[in-house]
């Protein structure tokens, strides 16, 4: 313990020199959000899947257009009869009439495909909010904790003050008087233990937002109640509705089964006959004699229809068609667990959220009990009414019950939001914990 405080006092002066040296920047949570969503690598990774995801399906509906290709060629052979150069030179398209729903299917299934990346994004946002969130929220805990902890430690220097005062008159033991000292210690470093955890916190909160750990970055808590604000919360039943409702996880679930869908469409497509359209234009020239009339007798214009009627390919497309089907019957079950999983974590989180919420409003009036009591004991002991023991057993007290109520609290904010999270409303709404001080 006096190693961490003799390595902070060391930091101290540096961490000044820094945060005069660079712009410090002050950020609410909704803030911390903006800047996780513009500056994550991932994020910006999985943006440019969805555009290429987009490009394939762009692509997809170009294939009921013609396919048009041009050809020139030109020769030298030798040979019993001579020798010479010719040439030809051509322009052909082609173009599919039918393919039995495949190309269809194939550019549906791009379509979905391209919505089901954008899903992604949302569902990452969602998790990453989270995590900020959570971090977020240790860090404001543990400044309401230092706080407290800095008016404590004022009351532990007057009590050790005084006791000094009282042994030197013989009104206390010297054990009395030392143990008083003790306490001022602890409580200092306590202070020093829960600055160091904010360091900490605050280094963990950058890597989340993406940001340079060497950037000097200040939150802003909220200047209202927000637990007034929290407070009131939907039932279950509305938790568990818009959670199904809006859960990117179940969308994504569903896009999987319509996918799986059009794979199918495309196997069994394979089974119908195909039909394409062709033409074309060619001409060409033996030689270099009156090339122009070579090139005008050999001119030709050609146009066709081909149909090709699948008979038998050894069981291929049927074993297609099969393994699609099943395919489809996995994403289904697939789709029905995911749906059976989010009611279950709602219903989880709903219940961590009601227990977060008594114990916060439980610790709450106990920390004020406690508060009153050590106050109240603190008076006795500069009258001399109690021991240093008597006091300290009451400050500790009183300290653990303030820390077990700054705990619950913030684990309430924390399920509170959360919930609004699932439920598609986001972290940040109505401002509740983006207001500047």
């Amino acid at each position: 313990m006096k190693i961490r405080f003799i390595l902070f006092l060391l930091m101290f002066p540096l961490a000044m020199y820094a945060q005069d040296d660079s712009k410090t920047l002050r950020f609410t949570l909704e803030e911390c959000l903006e800047y996780a969503f513009s500056n994550s690598y991932e994020r910006q990774s999985m943006e440019l899947s969805n555009k290429s995801q987009q490009l394939s399906y762009e692509q997809s509906k170009e294939q009921r257009l013609p396919s048009v290709s041009a050809s020139l060629g030109e020769s030298f052979s030798n040979n019993a009869s001579g020798s010479g150069f010719s040439g030809n030179v051509g322009l052909n398209a082609g173009m599919p009439i039918y393919q039995g729903g495949q190309i269809n299917a194939t550019i549906e299934q791009e379509k979905l495909s391209c919505e089901q990346s954008a899903l992604e994004i949302q569902r990452y946002d969602d998790d990453l909010s989270i995590q900020i969130l959570q971090s977020f929220l240790t860090i404001l805990g543990n400044q309401e904790l230092l706080n407290y902890q800095k008016s404590v430690l004022n009351s532990s220097r007057e009590a050790m003050k005084q006791g000094k005062r009282k042994y030197e008159v013989g009104s206390i033991l010297e054990s009395d008087y030392l143990l008083l000292a003790a306490q001022y210690a602890s409580d200092t470093n306590n202070i020093v233990d829960t600055q160091m955890d904010i360091e900490s916190n605050m280094i963990n909160l950058k890597v989340l937002l993406s940001m340079d750990p060497t950037t000097e970055l200040e939150i802003v808590g909220p200047d209202s109640d927000i637990i007034n604000a929290l407070s009131s919360f939907p039932s279950l039943e509305e938790s568990v509705a818009q959670s199904l409702e809006y859960s990117p996880n179940l969308k994504i679930s569903n896009y999987n089964i319509e996918i799986a869908k059009q794979s199918l469409r495309i196997a069994k497509a394979n089974y119908y006959p195909t039909v394409n359209l062709s033409a074309g234009v060619n001409t060409g020239h033996q030689n270099y004699k009156n090339i122009g009339e070579q090139l005008a007798n050999q001119f030709s214009e050609q146009i066709g229809v081909s149909v090709n009627i699948p008979i038998y390919n050894r069981g291929a497309s049927k074993l297609r068609v099969q393994q699609s089907e099943i395919a489809l019957e996995q994403q289904q079950l697939s789709y029905e667990q995911n749906v059976l999983s989010v009611r279950q974590n709602i219903v989880q989180e709903y219940q961590n959220m009601i227990s977060s919420y008594n114990k916060y409003n439980v610790s709450k009036q106990t920390k004020d009990a406690y508060l009153k009591s050590f106050e109240a004991y603190n008076i006795q002991f500069q009258y001399g009414s109690i021991t240093a023991v008597e006091l300290l057993q009451q400050q500790n007290s009183y300290l653990n019950a303030l820390n077990n109520f700054i705990q619950n609290k913030y684990s309430f904010i924390l399920q509170r939001k959360i919930l609004d999270v699932y439920m598609g409303k986001g972290i940040v709404r109505n401002k509740e914990l983006g207001i500047r001080n």
